[in-house]
């Protein structure tokens, strides 16, 4: 199963989230009544994904066991729900792990639905939106929401619903227990190293984040959840979490002197192996910026994923609005992107039974990159298309998974000249056929439109697996010398590749 969201048919009347995390996987299963979401169900196994990496970055063998083992467990709760429905998203411990697409194709399969690997600010935009909504924020609030994980911690400033600020760093609760803590000592110089060093991840963004303010502070997910509970549970905080009661935990963890030995009323067990680590994140935090008093949100991620999906279905889709924002910061002749994707649309619906492509995602992506083709202009006119793909696999897009932004990328990067074919075979087995399809329907959209005014309303496209066929009107060619030129040159690109085109 590819892992691309696909939209459901109309609205459903239930929808589920997945945060496949770090440290845990979490399900919450909601009913939508009149637009408003109710969750019914919360599921949460504590799989312990970053304890897996290897020192090669590949997920152990019984780490991908664990995992699987929930996945099914999940695709249980999920079974009958329909594809759209469910949107399941991977983290930190899945953008960095090597052997993580071969590990997709497994849990894909075991969970039932599409599985997406997001980039950490997009995971920051997520978190937001979940913790604005579960909080209720009014257009004027401006608060700053941290968000400590098993591998990252974000940090957002946003207004109201939106985001201002949004960065992921490398660093949360499990990876800094294994790397301050790794024999579960504690001390005072390995705890204030591990403080230290989440002050020096912090530090490139302060400046930054402090000028552009906050109004409050509010903390999210697990280790602050777990933070807090001790906080009230000890009696040194009776809301939220504030920097005297920090200065009471760090004071604890060094009496208890290892991690098996800390007793604090409100921990859990489960949360007690990696709670230093998340301390630690936590104190560098409040150490960098200054924080005296941080409120503890209680939806976050997930929530955020519901919201999202739910505007998806509504056809108020945050992708789009990123692809207008990337044409209005590149200067992208939106004219031309609009009649190349015009065309590159007509061809699609020409052969969606030929080449399968009945799938509405499809087509928006084949959009997306027609709207996106010539984003590298701004860069260099020489060697456009690679321009493009740079801009499009390192751009921050709001709203894309890994796999749709490269899948944008790597259409941008072959939309001209020879087929780069190393960037198809790069995409998951699954998914290179589908990729090599959008792109030839790209390629010869944007063909036709070179001189930029081309009528092509009554071209006639067919393709049965690696032969393509377009039929013009009589003397249309005869008309069109430098397209006619244009389309040779493409047929000899093509055949490198073993696809055939004509032309009549």
């Amino acid at each position: 199963m590819l892992g691309f969201f696909t939209p459901a048919n109309s609205q459903p009347d239930t929808m589920a989230a997945i945060d496949l995390g770090s440290n845990s996987f979490h399900m919450i299963v909601a009913d939508v009544s009149d637009g408003d979401i109710h969750i019914v169900d919360r599921l949460r196994d504590s799989v312990r994904l970053a304890a897996g990496l290897d020192a090669q970055r590949n997920l152990s063998a019984a780490s991908q066991e664990r995992a699987l083992a929930c996945l099914q467990r999940f695709g249980q709760r999920l079974k009958g729900m329909p594809l759209g429905s469910v949107r399941a998203v991977g983290t930190n411990t899945l953008r960095s792990a090597h052997n993580a697409s071969e590990f997709l194709q497994q849990a894909e399969a075991a969970l039932g639905h599409p599985i997406d690997i997001i980039a950490g600010r997009e995971e920051a935009r997520l978190i937001y939106l979940g913790v604005a909504h579960g909080s209720a924020f009014t257009s004027e609030d401006q608060p700053l929401v941290i968000d400590i994980g098993g591998g990252s911690t974000e940090f957002i400033i946003g207004q109201g619903f939106n985001t201002m600020r949004r960065e992921s760093l490398y660093m949360g609760c499990v990876t800094f227990t294994h790397k301050h803590f790794p024999s579960g000592e504690i001390n005072a110089k390995n705890l204030r190293r591990a403080e230290i060093a989440a002050r020096l991840e912090l530090q490139p963004i302060v400046a930054e984040y402090c000028e552009r303010g906050w109004q409050r502070v509010l903390g999210a997910s697990g280790s602050i959840k777990s933070i807090g509970k001790i906080m009230r549970g000890e009696g040194w905080c009776t809301e939220g979490i504030t920097l005297e009661g920090m200065r009471r935990l760090q004071q604890a963890l060094l009496e208890a002197g290892h991690v098996d030995n800390i007793q604090l009323e409100g921990l859990s067990d489960e949360r007690r192996p990696i709670l230093v680590g998340g301390f630690s994140v936590l104190m560098g935090a409040f150490e960098e910026l200054d924080i005296q008093h941080l409120h503890v949100a209680e939806s976050a991620l997930r929530e955020g994923l519901l919201y999202d999906l739910l505007g998806r279905i509504r056809h108020e889709d945050i992708r789009a609005h990123t692809i207008k924002r990337m044409q209005a910061r590149y200067h992208i002749d939106t004219s031309q992107a609009q009649q190349v994707s015009g065309t590159a649309v007509l061809l699609f619906q020409q052969v969606t039974d030929s080449w399968q492509l009945d799938n509405a995602e499809h087509q928006w992506l084949l959009d997306w990159a027609a709207q996106l083709h010539e984003v590298g202009l701004l860069v260099a006119h020489n060697q456009y298309h690679k321009h493009g793909e740079y801009l499009l696999t390192h751009c921050d897009l709001a709203g894309f998974s890994k796999q749709e932004q490269s899948f944008l990328a790597c259409m941008v990067r072959n939309h001209r000249r020879k087929l780069a074919l190393e960037c198809i075979e790069a995409q998951p087995e699954d998914a290179r056929q589908l990729l090599l399809r959008l792109t030839l329907l790209l390629r010869l959209a944007v063909l036709l439109h070179r001189s930029r005014h081309a009528d092509i309303s009554n071209i006639q496209f067919q393709a049965h697996d690696q032969h393509l066929m377009l039929t013009f009107p009589p003397d249309w060619l005869a008309q069109q010398p430098l397209t006619q030129a244009d389309l040779e040159n493409e047929r000899t690109y093509l055949e490198s590749a073993g696809i055939s085109l004509d032309f009549a």
